[in-house]
């Protein structure tokens, strides 16, 4: 269940490096492990901090496991500002958004949870400030990136026109944020500017890939995993929305980060 405004912890905001302002929330642990830095957790597109990691349990289940948390909406979502130009959203500026996060907050080191989209978000944080990730999980996310096999014509059809995409994918991404009431003309810009970003992680950090055993999105990841010599946990019978919800992906991830 997603917590009530009233119980959540106050939104911060961190000023990035080109003024957008980004929010975000420390969640304290209760017994904290004072031993380990906190959990940096990254949602992916079209979606926030509340739906992807407070709703689905992940917030509880770390800080009931010690870890105090940071949950962030990356900019164009959430509580986080919207800028409408593709190049806002270069992979390297949402990097440098977890980065002033961080530093907002407070914490010089931290491990991260990325999903998604949010792997990639990591994986810039990673090129331009490894020395500020312990270890990560990636989870929902291989080597292709989702945003690169789509038409844009179509993304930008459905988003400012309400025109049906014939891409299933793009209509069942798109469709619900829309419903929800998305800043389109962000959402927009995000694809554009994300599509084809990389996906890497220096070697000297340890990373863990965990994918649902029926999600399409993190095709090839088997492979990659093998690449990295990295491992992987697949999730049996969850898809790319029920893997962020199953007990299996939280105890992997939990059990990685303590190491």
């Amino acid at each position: 269940m997603i917590a009530t405004d009233a119980s959540r912890p106050p939104l911060l905001h961190a000023e990035s490096v080109d003024g957008v302002l980004i929010g975000y929330r420390v969640h304290r642990a209760a017994n904290r492990d004072a031993a380990l830095p906190p959990v940096l957790l990254v949602h992916g597109f079209a979606s926030d901090a509340r739906i992807t990691w407070e709703g689905t349990g992940w917030v509880k289940a770390l800080t009931d496991a010690g870890r105090e948390v940071v949950t962030v909406d990356l900019r164009g979502h959430g509580d986080s500002d919207k800028p409408v130009g593709a190049a806002d959203y270069a992979p390297l500026r949402l990097g440098a958004d977890l980065a002033a996060v961080l530093d907002s907050a407070g914490v010089p080191v931290a491990d991260a949870v990325g999903y998604s989209m949010g792997c990639r978000v990591v994986s810039a944080l990673a090129a331009i400030a490894p020395e500020r990730l312990r270890r990560v999980v990636l989870g929902g996310a291989g080597p292709n990136e989702l945003f690169a096999s789509w038409a844009i014509d179509e993304v930008r059809a459905l988003l400012l026109d309400d025109r049906p995409s014939e891409n299933r994918v793009i209509e069942q991404v798109l469709r619900p944020a829309i419903e929800a009431g998305a800043d389109r003309a962000a959402l927009l810009a995000v694809v554009e500017g994300v599509s084809g970003a990389p996906l890497g992680i220096p070697g000297t950090i340890p990373t863990l890939f965990v994918a649902g055993e029926n999600d399409p999105v993190p095709a090839g990841v088997q492979q990659l995993a093998l690449d990295w010599g990295v491992d992987l946990v697949s999730v049996p019978g969850r898809d790319h929305v029920s893997t962020l919800t199953s007990r299996v992906f939280k105890d992997a991830a939990i059990g990685f980060l303590r190491d």
